[in-house]
Formats: C-alpha cells, sequence, structure tokens
C-alpha cells in the first residue's frame, strides 16, 4: 500500500531505538525524510546509519535531551517545515506509590506532557498554512488502564490526551490530525528491564517471568516493534486524513474491554 507520504518530512522523538525507533524506520520505508534524535550517541549513529543504508532517505540526528529546551530548539530548526510528528520521550522509572516524590511528579509531566504540547504548538500552525500535517504521540496503554508503579506516566500521558482533545478538532479542517498510540506490552530494552526487574523482586528467572507475563495477553506474545511502526506510519499517512483525536490501542488483546 502507498502511503502516499513519500518525500515528506518527519521528526521522530526518541528514535534511536525502541518504539521511536520503528516509526522512524516505517516512514524512512513509506519514502519519508527523517530526523531523529535520542541521548545515546552511538546509538543514534548506528540508527542513523541503517535507515540510510536500509531505506536511502535522507537522515538528520539530533543529539540530546527531549526536556532540554535547547534540544527542542534544535530538533524544530533541523527541520521547521516538517510534515510528521511523532511525540516519543522515555517514562519515569517504575515506583512504588508511596514513595513517589513531589519532583518526580514535576520530572514525569516536564517529560511525558508538557515536553510533547510544546512540539505540536511550534510546529502545527506551520502544518496548517501548508494543509498537511500527520501528529503521532506515543503514550501508553497505561493511559486507559494504570499499572501500579507507573501512576506518575499514567498521569502526565493521560494530561497530554485530554489537553490536545481540542486541539485534534481545532487542526483538522487544515489537514492536521492529532492521535496518540497506546501500546502495551512489546519486545524493547524498556521491556526486558522490566521484566528483569519483575524477576528479581519474585525470585524467579528472567524466561519465567517472560513467559508469565506472555500468557496473560490473549495474542501470547508481546508485540513487535515494527508492528507499532506500522501503524504509525499509517496515521501519518495520506490515507488517514479522516482519523483525528484518537488514542488507539495496540496490546495484544490485554485490556479486557468492548470498547
Amino acid at each position: 500500500m502507498d502511503l502516499g507520504i513519500a518525500g515528506r518530512k518527519a521528526i521522530v522523538c526518541a528514535s534511536s531505538k525502541g518504539l521511536g525507533r520503528a516509526c522512524a524506520r516505517a516512514l524512512a520505508e513509506a519514502g519519508c525524510a527523517i530526523v531523529l534524535n535520542g541521548r545515546d550517541p552511538e546509538a543514534l549513529a548506528r540508527t542513523g546509519r541503517e535507515l540510510r543504508e536500509a531505506t536511502g532517505v535522507k537522515v538528520g540526528e539530533i543529539l540530546g535531551d527531549l526536556d532540554d529546551p535547547a534540544t527542542r530548539e534544535e530538533l524544530i530548526a533541523a527541520c521547521p517545515d516538517a510534515d510528521i510528528l511523532v511525540n516519543n520521550n522515555g517514562g519515569p522509572p517504575f515506583k512504588p506509590f508511596a514513595e513517589i516524590t513531589h519532583d518526580d511528579i514535576l520530572k514525569g509531566v516536564e517529560s511525558n506532557m508538557l515536553t510533547p504540547i510544546a512540539l505540536v504548538q511550534a510546529l502545527a500552525p506551520g502544518m496548517a498554512e501548508r494543509k498537511f500535517g500527520r501528529i503521532v504521540n506515543i503514550t501508553s496503554s497505561s493511559v486507559r488502564a494504570p499499572i501500579a508503579g507507573l501512576d506518575v506516566s499514567s498521569g502526565a500521558r493521560a494530561g497530554l490526551t485530554a489537553f490536545l482533545a481540542s486541539a485534534a478538532r481545532l487542526y483538522a479542517r487544515h489537514n492536521v490530525t492529532i492521535n496518540s498510540i497506546q501500546p502495551g506490552s512489546f519486545a524493547t530494552d524498556r521491556q526486558k528491564s522490566g521484566l528483569a526487574r519483575t524477576a528479581a523482586t519474585r525470585g524467579v528467572s528472567v524466561d519465567q517471568a517472560r513467559s508469565e507475563s506472555q500468557a496473560r495477553i490473549p495474542a501470547g506474545r508481546f508485540g513487535d516493534p515494527a508492528e507499532f511502526g506500522a501503524l504509525c506510519a499509517f496515521l501519518a499517512s495520506a490515507q488517514g486524513g479522516f482519523i483525528t483525536g484518537q488514542n488507539i490501542l495496540i496490546d495484544g488483546g490485554a485490556f479486557p474491554g468492548a470498547f
């Protein structure tokens, strides 16, 4: 399927690995020029090199933490006329509710709510003027079904979702869409670290923790990041112009709801 976005320009945040990288790869395969971002210089350079070799598209790399306004300014300067923005950022670490501090909450809100909002505010008006824009926010299935220990992440990402709900309707008439994808359990480094923590806490092997976690998912497995990237690319496509203000769950059926 031709997604109709060859030659478009995309900024993909936190894209040196994991789900962000998968989104960058899918968009590059669709013919988009990509601006990558990450905090690990080796991982960022490796992803940039791999995308260029695999797809032949133009790939830029902006090193830095998105919570730093200077990094965001550099990212925007690298692609001020972006057609596609994929908002992604590292989530707060697992922490029991009783141990969460005021500073933890502020940091989580900064990373997972205020930072993506700042990028949307900077880029959406230009998209509207050019009559094409696709904004995809990577949030979490915990927005829909909160997970104990990830309270800060759930709260901040839910705040982002609610905050942008009206903006999605505001920009729709200009062919600019704003949606979020809510990932469940995917085979990423973050998932591996979570399994290691669970195994250590319970005194079981990582393999056992993995098997038990997969068994709780109706699909019987973790998601492949490429599946996530494909969904992101479709939302960014020309054909995705009538989908906006939506929060799309991709979790192998783990959320037990009818709607």
